[in-house]
């Protein structure tokens, strides 16, 4: 008995160690086939085993082989493991039954086609019970997508009990744990799901049903704290809950409610599982959208597995600080492209945009269309400041654009405008950089510049500070500026690096074409370069008008053509000018220096022109009076000025007979101009005074500036005759009253003082003036009257004083007193001298003539003259008068002259020798046409008792 239990012990352990040993060192290379089916029933699909098989009997069961493929039939699912581990039941195998109970792959790589060609099935097969499989350490590739890290396990219980499978694997280094449950169908073929994914604190979970032809109907649920971490979104919460419909052409999900970073939102999604690929779509619509949030979220993702179309709208959304309202937009990306369509937006200002566009490569182009009523509004949401724009300006804007965006700069290829009414139309660029840049090309059809120039000059105070460059050219068929029209405008600038160069700006205004360029540096120290100004001009009238100087109330010399030719550069405290112009037949140059800092020029000019008198006649309009003489007209003259008043330090003036020099200054001196200055004058012509004594002397303008300026002429000459010589006068206006105070002048040989004082303030002007006279030898007549003063020796005083607004209201109103003493002297008109003798003649009718031919001509030398004489109203009258004619006679003047008039009335009384009464001689009448009435009455009487 001991030895039979000792052999079946033995028999044992021969049989263990058989068990243990011998399936190690056969070959199961027969039982391949056998073990692939058997692995192949268990997995429903067709088993490869390729390499090594090892079986072991202890400590359980197993079957293991290298180099396993599962799969590769008709459905084209495929799968490659490392090894393959197949655990049998071991009491089935004591009945010689090989019955599985458990298949581990381990080191798995599943490659499933994407999209998949049909929705296999997913209820287990009435088989699968009792079975438990496992996978480790494997790979499972979706298309693109790759799943690592695979370790799951599939439990089957009884026919009525559900398959279950759970596991884990990483997903872009994301480790996301599952859970599905799968019910066995009932009679209607129809199964149940229930499947959990969850990570990162992320779940979703899709509960539903999966009908027999194949496929899913149920709902789907998710939350995520952070959903950036899964997905190319911006950071946030999200959770999720809708209908998902699985078929084997589409996976939909409809009316899924969501809220993602506390924003609700609804929407769809589909993808497509076409032949010709997977195709995404979806639809969004959100109460608001942080767009900045997004497309920096969009640009970060990947390239998307599949394309993807998406519809998103939302009542507001923000980008860069800015409010949108009624945001929609149509995206379809696929691959490196996006293409946008039905892009619309509303900004601040109800101002509508629409886009449409797409991308090509790193190059997004898009086509804008926009309007608006309330452009304002916009700018102002944009940061633009309108301050200094008018209130009606910038409103209402509509026009389209084609836009292309990259990496490096914004480029508007095409740009169509109307901007309140104004046509716009032309191109830009926008480099981006350290420093940007602005390429800017339009072309405008108006541009009222009144409205927008005081943000202009505050936006161009400090251009160095605008912090990018710019290249510009602009056009406009019609500019406003300051009330002025001006035409054909065109700007071509550049400001780059602090330097401002503009290659031509330049327009057609006030009838004149004006161009200018230049090169302004701007730095510590500014500096204008190449500085040039060209204005030509057929008919400078209109031009001249803007001058404050009133050249444009000369019509015909400003009918003259213009050209005028500016050059210059230099720092802001030394700019060097030069120019040189024609006005007609008027050359003007100049040159000097401008101080911009302490606003000073200092230069020299020189005007001249062929024709004094013609000149003349263009500035006053009408043919020039002959006072001036013929002759050139030049001026040349050292000028300075500044913010006080222009000086002339020097100057020399020739104009016909006119030769004069000396120095002048104009200055604002308590808000008024004042003009000082010395004249020195070779010639200077005097216009004839009587020549239109009806005119306005205009001596209400004295208010207009004050003066004081003292004058020395050599000759002072009143048309072909030289009234003084070596004339010193001080000129001084103020408060619009005028004083001339001529301390010494000579006058035919004589001497002359005088003083005047003109009141232009007054109403009407008033004139007091007063002169005194010394030795000065009369050459010609005295008055014009036909009995004058016509040779002597002169000397006397007048002080008078008149009131009018022409020569002849003062003469019609002169009052005061003259006192004249002439000597050895003529009086044309009388023969005074023949009287007594024509009365000694015996003959009485021969006497009476030869007494009227003296009375009605001749001449008369007198020793000596003395006449008193009255002023009032504009009469001079005349009372004892008396005059020692050679020879020893006696002749007497009274009467009156009517200077306003020119009339007088006059009567002359010759003393007879001894007791013979006085011969008369009446003069009456106007000075043009005089009447002699001889007055021999008493005379003839006495010679007839005689």
């Amino acid at each position: 008995m001991r030895r039979f239990g000792l052999f079946l012990g033995g028999l044992l352990l021969v049989l263990i160690g058989a068990s243990w040993l011998l399936p190690r060192h056969l070959d199961w290379d027969d039982q391949r086939g056998r073990l692939a089916a058997l692995a192949a029933g268990q997995l429903g699909r067709p088993v490869a085993l390729q390499g090594p098989l090892r079986v072991t009997l202890l400590p359980q069961p197993m079957v293991e082989a290298d180099d396993v493929i599962v799969g590769g039939g008709a459905d084209d699912l495929r799968l490659t493991a490392r090894s393959l581990r197949l655990r049998l039941d071991l009491p089935a195998l004591l009945r010689l039954r090989l019955a599985p109970r458990e298949v581990v792959l381990v080191g798995a790589e599943l490659r499933l086609p994407w999209p998949p060609a049909t929705t296999p099935a997913l209820r287990p097969p009435p088989w699968l019970t009792a079975f438990d499989a496992r996978i480790e350490q494997s790979r499972v590739l979706i298309g693109d997508a790759v799943l690592d890290g695979v370790s799951a396990r599939l439990n089957a219980g009884g026919l009525l009990e559900a398959v279950r499978a759970e596991g884990s694997f990483a997903w872009r280094g994301t480790t996301v744990s599952f859970r599905a449950v799968v019910g066995r169908p009932g009679f209607d073929g129809i199964a149940t799901l229930d499947l959990t994914l969850a990570a990162a604190g992320a779940s979703a979970t899709a509960r539903g049903l999966l009908v027999e032809e194949g496929g899913f109907d149920g709902r789907v649920e998710a939350q995520a704290p952070d959903l950036a971490a899964f997905a190319g979104t911006p950071p946030g919460a999200l959770r999720l809950s809708g209908g998902l419909n699985i078929t084997g052409e589409t996976l939909t999900a409809q009316g899924v409610e969501l809220e993602f970073a506390g924003v609700p939102a609804r929407g769809a999604a589909v993808l497509r599982l076409a032949q010709s690929g997977p195709r995404l779509e979806l639809a969004v619509q959100a109460s608001r959208l942080d767009l900045d949030a997004w497309l920096g979220a969009i640009r970060a993702a990947p390239e998307a597995p599949m394309p993807i179309a998406m519809e998103i709208a939302a009542e507001t959304a923000s980008f860069r600080g800015i409010a949108l309202r009624r945001v929609r937009a149509g995206v379809f990306r696929e691959g490196e492209r996006v293409t946008l369509s039905d892009v619309a937006l509303l900004l601040p200002g109800e101002l509508e945009v629409e886009l449409e566009g797409a991308t090509a490569g790193g190059r997004l182009e898009l086509a804008a269309r926009f309007t608006g009523a309330n452009l304002r509004d916009s700018l102002a949401a944009l940061g633009v400041s309108l301050d200094g724009v008018e209130p009606a300006r910038l409103r209402r804007i509509e026009g389209r654009a084609r836009i292309a965006i990259t990496e490096t700069e914004i480029a508007v290829t095409e740009l169509t405008t109307a901007l309140d009414d104004m046509r716009i139309a032309g191109a830009g660029v926008l480099r981006r950089g350290a420093r940007p840049a602005l390429g800017l090309g339009l072309e405008l059809d108006r541009l009222d510049l009144d409205g927008l120039l005081p943000a202009l000059e505050a936006a161009l105070a400090d251009p160095a500070s605008l912090g990018f460059d710019a290249n510009l050219r602009l056009a406009a068929e019609r500019v406003t500026l300051r009330g002025v029209a001006l035409e054909r405008a065109a700007l071509d600038a550049a400001f780059e690096g602090g330097r401002l160069a503009v290659r031509r700006l330049g327009f057609r205004g006030a009838g004149a074409d004006l161009a200018f360029s230049g090169t302004l540096g701007f730095g510590v120290t500014p500096r204008l370069a190449d500085a040039s100004l060209d204005v030509t001009a057929a008919d400078a009238t209109a031009l001249l008008a803007l001058l404050p100087s009133g050249w444009g109330s000369a019509p015909g010399f400003g009918a003259q053509p213009l050209a005028l030719r500016l050059t210059g550069g230099g720092a802001p405290d030394a700019i060097a000018i030069n120019a040189v112009g024609e006005i007609g037949d008027l050359r003007i140059a100049a040159e000097g220096t401008i101080d911009a800092l302490q606003r000073r020029v200092a230069g020299a000019l020189t005007l001249r022109h062929p024709g004094a008198p013609r000149l003349l006649s263009l500035l006053r309009g009408h043919e020039a009076p002959p006072w001036l003489g013929a002759g050139s007209f030049s001026l040349i003259a050292t000028v300075a000025a500044n913010a006080d008043g222009i000086a002339a330090e020097q100057f020399t003036l020739v104009a016909g007979a006119l030769r004069a020099g000396g120095r002048g200054a104009i200055a604002a001196v308590g808000g008024r101009p004042r003009l000082s200055g010395r004249i020195q004058a070779e010639t200077l012509p005097l216009p004839d005074p009587f020549a239109d004594s009806a005119a306005p002397l205009g001596l209400d303008q004295l208010a207009a500036l004050d003066a004081e300026v003292t004058l020395e002429a050599a000759r002072v000459t009143l048309g072909e005759r030289i009234v003084l010589s070596d004339l010193r006068a001080g000129i001084v206006l103020a408060g619009g009253t005028l004083r001339i105070a001529v301390p010494e002048a000579r006058l035919s040989g004589g001497r002359i003082e005088g003083e005047a004082r003109v009141e232009g303030s007054a109403v009407p002007p008033r004139v007091v003036f007063g002169a005194r006279l010394a030795d000065v030898t009369l050459a010609a007549e005295l008055v014009g009257l036909p009995i004058d003063l016509t040779a002597g020796v002169l000397e006397g005083s007048v002080d008078a004083a008149g009131s009018g607004h022409s020569l002849a209201g003062l003469i019609a109103t002169l009052s005061g007193t003259a006192r004249l003493s002439l000597r050895d002297g003529v009086l044309r008109g009388l023969d005074a001298a023949a009287l007594p003798a024509a009365a000694d003649i015996a003959e009485p009718a021969a006497a009476e003539a030869a007494l009227r031919a003296a009375l009605a001509g001749g001449a008369t030398a007198f020793d000596r003259l003395e006449a008193a004489i009255r002023l009032e109203s504009g009469r001079a009258v005349v009372n004892g008068t008396r005059m020692v004619v050679q020879g020893g006679a006696l002749v007497a003047i009274d009467g009156a002259i009517d200077l306003a008039r020119g009339s007088f009335d006059l009567g002359l009384r010759v003393a007879m020798p001894g007791d013979a009464p006085d011969i008369g001689l009446r003069l009456t009448g106007l000075v043009g046409e005089p009447r002699r009435l001889p007055d021999l009455s008493p005379w003839l009487r006495w010679r007839a008792e005689r």
